[in-house]
């Protein structure tokens, strides 16, 4: 019987584990507080049975000049009509002021406001956005030695939004003002999407020796309900290409995250050279994953995280309908076997029942 890094990892290299692996995407602390009586996450991972994906990314150092040319204060607005706590972020540069207005509630928090509005605010970015010069990775080493053979660490890369170039762009400008430049001034996104990869390429090279397992790349606004894949190819590929290079060179491996329809965006994934694809989201959730079709077409070359449908699932479901939808996943997938089944996205209520009916299923699905 293999450990849970054991298992994972194996998955994580395409092969073939013991028994089906399991995750969620991410324990949500209102989840936690809720439903799990404030557990946290190593707590509630144990509770279940499920295996460990912690995640951890390390902590970056800047030099004094680049924390003067990139100054952040906050402004505290407290709540709105709505009961929304409403926060301005007003960042200082040495030729001028960028503002983003923040809103956040029990679940989650979003930008009313976006960073980047106009070509003035993309020269302030290109221009001052801070890039590191060091890196400590005592939160990662801490998480190793808690974890032990309990499971694996995922991590983020170094940019201003998440993922990848585009959609870091995407979040500080915002979606379809990113899409309606790539049509009107394609040149200056391609020097915005440059200047975002190289600060992290930048930081990669800073990696080496790092504890991390797997970095998440990628992001929804390159899902194909998102952009179409002609625009994929010029606007994410590129930049894709070059990072997740960088990483594998780094000693870790990389998972490519579209969270909305990604079943046109299959062989340009392949072709980013990530070695596995997230979050697999079906139909009855917004996506477009053909959990089976994938695995035919690609399972070979990429592993895949995620698959279940936790609203059906966890939320709104049955233990047994949690059991029959992680035997349906398992049988998508077992012919090519580099699958951890993971909730598609984060997930706020549900018995707890369900959770555990999903972790115990999984241990009967053994390869």
């Amino acid at each position: 019987m293999m450990t849970s890094r054991e298992r994972l990892l194996t998955a994580l290299a395409n092969g073939r584990p013991d028994r089906l692996p399991c995750q969620v995407h991410g324990w949500m602390d209102y989840y936690l507080k809720t439903y799990l009586g404030g557990l946290d996450w190593y707590q509630a991972n144990a509770r279940f049975g499920l295996d460990f994906a912690i995640y951890q990314s390390p902590v970056y150092r800047f030099s004094d000049r680049e924390l003067a040319n990139w100054r952040s204060d906050w402004q505290d607005l407290g709540t709105d009509a709505d009961g929304n706590h409403v926060r301005i972020e007003t960042i200082t540069t040495p030729k001028g002021q960028l503002r983003r207005v923040n809103s956040a509630n029990a679940f989650t928090g979003w930008d009313t406001e976006h960073l980047l509005k106009d070509e003035r605010d993309l020269d302030l970015f290109r221009e001052f956005y801070p890039t590191p010069d060091g890196i400590d990775f005592g939160a990662l080493e801490q998480t190793r030695a808690k974890l032990g053979d309990r499971g694996i660490i995922r991590s983020h890369p170094y940019s201003p939004g998440q993922g990848s170039p585009w959609q870091s762009f995407c979040t500080l400008f915002g979606t379809e003002p990113a899409i309606m430049l790539s049509y009107d001034n394609p040149e200056l996104l391609h020097a915005c999407l440059e200047s975002i990869v190289q600060r992290t390429l930048r930081s990669i090279e800073l990696w080496q020796g790092t504890p991390a397992d797997m970095v998440e790349t990628g992001g929804g606004a390159g899902s194909n309900t998102v952009i179409s894949p002609d625009l994929f190819r010029e606007f994410c590929l590129p930049y894709d290409r070059r990072q997740n290079r960088a990483f594998q060179a780094a000693g870790v491996k990389v998972v490519y995250h579209l969270c909305g329809g990604l079943m046109k965006m299959l062989d340009l994934v392949v072709e980013s050279g990530a070695d596995g694809l997230e979050t697999m989201t079906p139909p009855a959730m917004g996506g477009d994953c053909d959990l089976r079709e994938a695995s035919r077409r690609v399972g070979d070359r990429l592993f895949f995280i995620g698959g279940f449908d936790q609203n059906a699932g966890f939320e709104r479901g049955t233990p047994e309908q949690a059991r029959r939808q992680v035997f349906d996943c398992f049988e998508a997938t077992r012919d090519h076997a580099g699958f951890i089944i993971a909730p598609s996205d984060h997930f706020f209520f549900g018995d707890p029942k369900n959770l555990q009916a999903f972790a115990d299923a999984c241990k009967e699905c053994r390869y």
